[in-house]
């Protein structure tokens, strides 16, 4: 009983007890790939601390432990009285009789487990040898999962050195963290021993076991770069290979340090959880990441590669030589290592306009290269990379490091930022040449709160070179721009020289020039109808058109801005080129469209109609067929421009496409339909199959099981969902499930499920035999079968009257707010007169009144549950984060029935 107790007092805690620290590890793994089952031994230094009891506590899980001993520096030999795994808690408590007194001395531990099929922890994954299926081994340990390999201290600021040997079949190659330092072969086994690297944290220990070719290059300062492939596909690792020896050069200047290692792998594993993983010295990746072709792999593609591969090099800096303390800081090493992955992708590829594009993935534009001086960062980098090298680090380290080297006290500041829900929104209004400024914060629930923000204005007044710029520090302030309103007209090199003249006649107000900062902007109906004009006569830079579509969406889905709002600005878009603003334009009509599809139906194929004709602009700008020494950012365009009018069901793009994909079949290796346009035929395909026409089906099915290459298989399978016919989309579903798709691929089908087919998704779900298989996709599972009919068979009661619960807070989400802005359209017809008259928007308009009082017929109880569910599918959970402690609850079948509950 005393030792239960004693036992009790280790369970529920979040970290481990301070009773000794690791400081190197000494792992002998022997793997069973037959069998898939593994057993070692893990001998750890330890420095016992002064305050230690008869205990030590560290974290095990799915092992099975066998034999246990310590022994002192002084060769004397401890046996735990007692060892208790507990599961639920994934810790090991060892048990002595005596005190365990201060010092140094060496915990044993012999262990064994199984090879999981999880793809977390050491894992098992198949390839294919000659037609046969065979296993191979491979680790994912990021965050917690060194524990399900070995006994050890599984947490980030636990750092300690590695000695790895592994026993293994003797035909396999071995892969780990450094270099092979010696090898033995005893008849069928082989015995690899690597070099000890130097400390790092538990999850960044790495181990590969199986058959692979690889090439090889090596740096300006010697580092052995190697990339190792599927067997006869070397030539898909070139790029990669490519890319990482300049990201290794890139960085060693930018940090002023030299990379930590001697050499560098980078693995493309067949079977693999995520996009890649930055374990030190040894980057594993999904094959369908690393592996490029140039003639099958889309530009997209091409871009992705190399953010990926130069993001997981930066890690080897920052987040492997300088770790987080602990996992409240991981953004710290994510944030950095994505910043710098663009900036060396930039030295790359000047030409792909990267900065631009981060803009896409930002959707706020805290691009630190548009700082005037990037120096003072590049300094500070560098001096918080060598104070910290080998140590752990909190993110007020960082802060304290800028601040030196800046001369500018940024914690408080930072604070603001870093720690606070939300960002700020800008409400701008003009009067005299007087500018009024007024921050609040800014949830795209629509929700207000409470907040105050260190906001660096800048703005732009009818000209690149009238500018102003200041700090917002208090709620509101104004700025006279009497001098630069008056001010003569100045050439701007930003700006075409004959498009200036037209802006002379302008008085425009851009705030957030070049989207520069972290803030959305609402302006005044006046200074936003200067911007639309602006933007037709294309006075403005492309970041700029961005920033504005993007903070008018933002500020419409929080219902502060009414949809027609929305619509009249993506109307003077119809004439744009450029890639990120065109990008950006497609997004936002493919989330009004979702949001429309459930909200206001009646309307849906004139908005169709109206997307279309803002896109074929560029679509015949473009064309279909790619251009001999076009430029990067061209390919991208052609992809989304023709993926878009292919999903609005554009009738002449669906001819070109059934056209185009039967040259394909006849000739596969055609140049008329490119590897970026591929996606939008076989949608086109796919939506056009039926029952009663499965030709296009079928070959797609053919082509999936035919082509070579790990991206084809991905794209196909992105798809084939589309299919609004229920037995077409039935049988993909359980192709879905099939051997003749990965598990971890499965998820490339279910992002494709179209509105017309989620209810016949819904039901396969819900069918007995998915119950266990459920657990094995991610929540989009049931985002993308979600619909209103779906949430009506959870309710026990077909009546049930909400019940209010002050315990429960009230989550707003844009859908619910999709309802308040049909009320707001109705009541600003005056606003859209000028686009009323252009035909369709009549109608449109006429729908919405119409869609607006059915929609506040229904019963309050249905649109809790219609938001309980289309939160999942429309937030992604994000919203949610905070309801439940455990996420995978959410993943269960009944998540949306949760959700109801909760929050009602």
């Amino acid at each position: 009983m005393e030792l239960k107790q004693s036992v009790e007092q280790f369970k529920g805690q979040t970290r481990l007890p301070k009773l000794a620290i690791p400081t190197s590890y000494d792992l002998y793994l022997k793997l069973d790939l037959t069998a898939c089952t593994f057993s070692g031994t893990v001998q750890v230094n330890l420095n016992i601390l002064e305050h230690t009891n008869k205990y030590l506590v560290l974290n095990a899980l799915e092992l099975d432990v066998h034999k246990v001993w310590f022994t002192k520096s002084n060769n004397q030999t401890y046996q735990p009285c007692d060892v208790v795994l507990d599961g639920d808690d994934e810790i090991l408590v060892l048990a002595f009789d005596e005190m365990l007194s201060p010092g140094d001395g060496v915990l044993g531990i012999d262990f064994s487990g199984a090879l999981n099929q999880q793809l977390k922890g050491l894992y098992r994954c198949t390839y294919v040898d000659g037609g046969v299926k065979k296993n191979m081994a491979v680790t994912q340990f990021q965050a917690v999962d060194a524990r399900r390999c070995f006994p050890c201290w599984d947490e980030p600021a636990l750092k300690a050195t590695f000695k790895i040997t592994i026993d293994m079949p003797s035909e396999l190659t071995a892969l780990s963290n450094m270099p092979i330092t010696n090898e033995k072969l005893n008849e069928n086994i082989k015995t690899v021993y690597f070099e000890e690297s130097p400390i790092m944290s538990t999850y960044l220990v790495a181990v590969v076991v199986g058959v692979f070719d690889h090439i090889e290059e090596t740096t300006a300062d010697g580092t052995k770069v190697r990339v190792y492939c599927p067997v006869g596909k070397c030539d898909k690792g070139k790029f990669a290979l490519d890319v990482a020896v300049k990201a290794l050069d890139i960085f060693t200047r930018y940090f002023s340090t030299p990379y930590p290692l001697p050499k560098l792998d980078m693995v493309a594993v067949p079977e693999f959880s995520d996009a890649a993983m930055e374990n030190y010295g040894l980057i594993t990746y999904r094959e369908n990441v690393l592996l490029y072709d140039d003639l099958l792999s889309p530009a997209d593609r091409k871009q992705f590669l190399t953010i990926a591969v130069s993001h997981e090099v930066a890690h080897q800096w920052f987040g492997n030589l300088v770790t987080m303390e602990w996992w409240s800081h991981l953004w710290l090493n994510e944030g950095f290592a994505t910043w710098v992955s663009y900036m060396a992708t930039d030295i790359m590829f000047p030409e792909w306009k990267i900065w631009t594009q981060f803009l896409l993935k930002t959707n706020d534009g805290l691009r630190m290269d548009a700082l005037e001086q990037s120096h003072p960062i590049e300094k500070s980098l560098s001096s918080y990379i060598k104070r910290y090298a080998g140590k752990n680090a909190k993110t007020d380290d960082l802060w304290g490091v800028l601040s030196e080297n800046s001369g500018v006290e940024l914690n408080s500041m930072m604070d603001a930022w870093s720690k606070k829900k939300g960002f700020p929104v800008i409400s701008v209004k003009s009067k005299d040449n007087i500018l009024e400024f007024e921050q609040s914060q800014f949830l795209s629930s629509g929700l207000g709160g409470e907040g105050l923000w260190i906001v660096p204005i800048t703005l732009s007044i009818g000209s690149y070179n009238k500018c102003k710029t200041f700090l917002l520090e208090t709620k509101s302030g104004k700025v006279d721009i009497s001098e630069l309103v008056h001010s003569p007209h100045e050439n701007s090199s930003s700006v075409d020289e004959k498009n200036k003249e037209k802006c002379d006649d302008h008085f425009w107000v851009k705030v957030n020039t070049e989207q520069s900062g972290f803030y959305r902007v609402n302006y005044e109906d006046k200074l936003a109808a200067r911007l639309k004009k602006a933007i037709e006569s294309n006075c403005l830079s492309a970041p700029d058109k961005f920033g504005i579509l993007d903070d008018t969406y933002a500020l419409c889905e929080a219902c502060k801005q009414p949809l027609s709002s929305l619509l009249s600005l993506m109307d003077v878009y119809r004439k744009e080129l450029d890639f990120i603003v065109l990008s950006k334009l497609i997004n936002v009509c493919y989330k009004v469209m979702e949001i429309a599809s459930d909200a206001i139906p009646a309307v849906v194929n004139e908005l169709k109609q109206f997307f279309i004709d803002l896109l074929l602009f560029s679509a015949e700008k473009s064309g279909w067929e790619s251009i001999s020494g076009e430029s990067h950012l061209n390919a991208l365009l052609r992809g989304e421009v023709f993926l878009a009018l292919a999903t609005f069901g554009h009738n002449k793009t669906h001819k070109e496409a059934i056209q185009l994909f039967q040259t394909l079949l006849n000739d596969r290796n055609t140049r008329l339909l490119s590897a970026d346009t591929r996606k939008a035929a076989f949608i086109v395909v796919m939506l056009n199959a039926s029952t009663t026409d499965r030709n296009g089906f079928e070959s797609l099915l053919k082509l999936y099981r035919e082509v070579d290459t790990v991206q084809e298989k991905e794209l196909v399978l992105r798809c084939l969902a589309s299919c609004p016919d229920p037995n077409i989309l039935l049988e993909v579903l359980n192709f879905m499930l099939s051997d003749e798709v990965r598990d971890q691929d499965s998820i490339y089908v279910l992002f494709m499920i179209s509105s017309e087919g989620r209810e016949v998704a819904w039901r396969w779900l819900k069918a007995p035999t998915m119950s266990l298989r459920i657990k094995v996709f991610p929540v989009v599972t049931v985002s993308k079968v979600s619909t209103k009919a779906n949430i009506k068979t959870m309710a026990s009661d077909p009546d049930p009257e909400p019940q209010s619960d002050p315990q429960t807070p009230t989550i707003t989400d844009p859908l619910t707010n999709e309802f308040a802005t049909l009320n707001d359209l109705t009541h600003d017809l005056d606003s859209l007169h000028e686009l009323a008259t252009r035909g369709s928007w009549r109608s449109i308009l006429d729908k919405v009144a119409r869609a607006r009082a059915l929609s506040f017929l229904r019963k309050p109880h249905e649109h809790l549950t219609y938001l309980a569910f289309h939160v999942i599918a429309l937030s992604k959970l994000r919203r949610f984060a905070d309801a439940s402690a455990e996420l995978d609850t959410l993943y269960d079948l009944d998540a949306a029935h949760y959700l109801y509950q909760t929050q009602t």
